[in-house]
Order: C-alpha cells, then structure tokens, then sequence
C-alpha cells in the first residue's frame, strides 16, 4: 500500500493512473477473505497441476510425502495458561514475562496471538517453537508437489496427513508407492499405507532394543526402493523454495485456515517455477 502511493510501476500493474486515489488497506483484507472463502488457492493448484499433468510429466505410480515445520506468527510470551488472569502488563508494547521452571503444555496454554498455533519440537534436542506442520506429497519423476495440507503441529500429524492425501490420489492398475523418511517407519503406518493397496518405501529406523524397522528384506531387495529412496530427496528442494523464495520460514498470517490458502498458492507457485525450469532445459 506504502508503494502504491509513488511507485509508478506499482500503479500500473493494479490499473491505477498517478491520479487515481489509492485504497484503503481493508480493500485487500475484504477481497481475501472472499478469495478464501471461494477455495481459489486449491483451485488454482488444480489447473496448474491438470496443465502439468497434461504434458506428460507426472509420474501416477510413484509418489513421495514429508513435512516441514512452519514458524508461526507469535512469540512465546503470547503463549499463556488459559485459565490465567487478564491481569494488565508491565508494559501494554512489550511486557516482561519469566516463564522458566513452568510446565508450559498445549492443552493448559494457548497463544494469544495465534491460537491455531501449537508449541512442537520437530526433532529432540531442538527448541519448542509455535508452529504449524505443513505437509506435500510429490511425485518422483520431476518432484512436482501433487497435494498439500497443513494442520497442527503433533506428533503423528505427518503420518495422519499423508494417509489422507494418499488417499486423494487416483486409482491406478499398477501399484502406488510411496517413500518418506524415518518419521513414517512405524507398524501402524505401514499397515495402514498397505491397505490402501500402497507399497511403502520408507527410510528404515536404525534397529534399537525398543524399536525395529516395520519393513524388511521384501521391500527393500527391490531396486525400485533405492530409486525411491534416491528420489524422495526431490522434496526437500520444494521445501527450501518454499521457505526462502515463497517467504514461508516464518509466517507472516495467522490462523490455520488462512495459512493453508497461503501454503497451497506458495506450493502451485513452486510447480509453475519448476515446470518453466524443464521447458527450458528441454
């Protein structure tokens, strides 16, 4: 909005003369909303996906699915008990809150800022952050994303969303397969995915006292697990431009509906970046 008022370029692009008023910003928040509403994110995600499709570039049997971190739009200190007092801060810009030494859990505390938002650790040894999960599955050939989600940040939220995106995919008369890394590795899951009629090759867990690999010598004997395994790298390429070109390391919205709408437009992004690369490398 700030741009618009000088930049000549910006006025062209939206269709306004130097002498035109620009609006208000409330003009943009209300035309989201109705764009959110009218599920135009995953609309358009779709005719991309069908252009692509349409050149022959997809792959309908062998698919990838991960996850990834999204660093939501509010600080710890907004993250308070929700049964707590509303008694007034120090400082209304930038109150001072000690939080060390209390059990801070989601299910007794919840951003104010954001209360989609839910504090997760990715990995152990890490920082809990606020966060959402936000979710692709790719195909091998080229790693074009063919799905999306994002939901909250728990610990079998990867799992449960890509069995709702496997099951979203087509039927096909050959065998679907399906790479991931260790975090799928476990008896449910693969049991799961096999019902589905969907050979999993996931990453095998490294074989603990507690904890063995739900998958053996019959799947990973095939040479189609070592592509597979080879080509599941393909998704972290689709993650980093997400991150750093689509500007998705730390959100910038709030709430889960609205930053699934900006997840799906950042990943129909991503394909369209993708598919003009291998045109051009043709």
């Amino acid at each position: 909005m700030e741009q618009l008022n000088y930049n000549m370029l910006f006025r062209w692009f939206v269709g306004l003369s130097m002498d035109d008023s620009v609006w208000d910003a409330t003009t943009f928040t209300k035309n989201r909303d109705r764009l959110l509403a009218g599920d135009i994110a995953d609309a358009f995600f779709a005719e991309v996906l069908a252009a692509i499709q349409g050149e022959g570039l997809l792959s309908a049997e062998h698919f990838t699915v991960d996850g990834t971190l999204l660093d939501a739009w509010a600080s710890h200190k907004s993250f308070k008990p929700k049964d707590g007092d509303d008694a007034p801060p120090d400082d209304p810009k930038n109150p001072t809150v000690n939080f060390h030494g209390e059990r801070r859990r989601n299910d007794t505390h919840q951003s104010t800022t954001d209360p989609d938002a839910r504090l997760y650790k990715k990995a152990a040894g890490r920082e809990a952050k606020l966060a959402y999960l936000g979710h692709v599955l790719t195909e091998n050939r080229h790693g074009f994303i063919v799905d999306t989600a994002v939901t909250d940040a728990s610990g079998t939220a990867e799992r449960d969303a890509a069995i709702a995106m496997l099951g979203g995919l087509p039927l096909t008369t050959r065998r679907v397969t399906i790479a991931g890394d260790t975090n799928y590795d476990t008896r449910a899951w693969v049991a799961a995915v096999r019902a589905m009629q969907v050979t999993p090759h996931v990453t095998q867990y490294p074989p603990t006292v507690r904890r063995h690999s739900a998958i053996d010598a019959r799947t990973t004997r095939h040479p189609g697990y070592a592509i597979s395994q080879r080509k599941r790298k393909l998704v972290e390429q689709a993650f980093g431009w997400m991150k750093t070109v689509g500007l998705l390391r730390r959100l910038r919205h709030r709430g889960g509906g609205l930053i699934d709408w900006i997840f799906s437009f950042t990943a129909a992004a991503y394909n369209l970046v993708r598919w003009r690369n291998l045109v051009a490398a043709a």
